[in-house]
């Protein structure tokens, strides 16, 4: 991978997400489609229903900039999450790996001069392709995990998609972390790939800054895990029973799960 990834490479990912994701859900019986994920209110079904509608509507997305119009909102989001709501689990289940490739081979598709040409304001900001995938890849990769950790609790995110993901929490930790406590800073350090960062948090909310290769010196505690398991503790899935051994600093990790509960 190049050190700024293309969109090539964002694509690479969420296709090997979907294959991924694809060789799950074939190893699954009814029940177990029907049965609990990862996510406390939504069956296995109900996350691929939840990966389906996404699907269509990122279909959406990409017909908009494509033909250079304003971007879908509400109003078509809503159908599209009622069909989906209303499918059986086993519907659910076989029409969303169909959607979710149809949406991948719409982007396989598209010649260099779409892709180069290619952009919608999305969420505020205007956005390439790469960004349309970031914004996919995130959801797939990490309800792919919810998926897969079912039934292999030791599951990771896929290597390709964290290595992808970890550069780009910065929103995400500032969307969706909790300053629930007083002012706190805490240095990560991951492997696979190497990153240094400092979460910090105090009464502007919380922010996620890169920080050099130097070892804290003023007392600030260090956290050390894999970027998989980086990602899946902003995402709020790193409780105690699916995070790696080699993490043992159990009072930061606690500081950061109360700081990035999840959805």
């Amino acid at each position: 991978m190049s050190a700024s990834p293309t969109m090539e490479d964002w694509l690479a990912a969420a296709v090997s997400s979907h294959e991924r994701l694809s060789h799950l859900v074939g190893e699954l019986g009814p029940d177990e489609v029907a049965g609990p994920s990862y996510c406390t209110d939504w069956s296995i079904a109900q996350v691929l229903s939840h990966l389906g509608s996404g699907a269509q509507i990122f279909g959406l997305f990409l017909r908009a900039g494509l033909g250079g119009g304003p971007g879908p909102g509400m109003a078509e989001f809503e159908p599209i999450w009622e069909r989906w709501n209303a499918l059986s689990p086993a519907v659910q289940s076989a029409e969303a790996l169909v959607t979710d490739r149809i949406f991948l081979d719409q982007l396989v598709a598209l010649d260099d001069q779409r892709r180069q040409s290619w952009q919608l304001d999305m969420f505020g900001e205007v956005q390439d392709l790469s960004g349309l995938l970031r914004y996919r890849l995130g959801e797939h990769a990490l309800h792919t995990w919810d998926v897969a950790v079912t039934r292999d609790p030791t599951a990771t995110v896929a290597p390709d998609a964290a290595a992808l993901l970890i550069d780009t929490l910065g929103q995400l930790v500032a969307r969706t972390g909790r300053a629930a406590e007083g002012p706190t800073r805490v240095s990560v350090v991951t492997d696979r790939p190497q990153r240094r960062f400092l979460v910090v948090s105090d009464g502007d909310g919380v922010r996620l800054r890169p920080a050099d290769d130097r070892l804290p010196a003023d007392g600030t505690p260090t956290l050390e895990l894999p970027a998989e398991a980086f990602i899946r503790l902003v995402y709020g899935r790193l409780d105690p029973d699916h995070t790696p051994a080699g993490s043992r600093d159990q009072d930061t990790l606690d500081l950061l799960r109360r700081t990035f509960p999840g959805p």
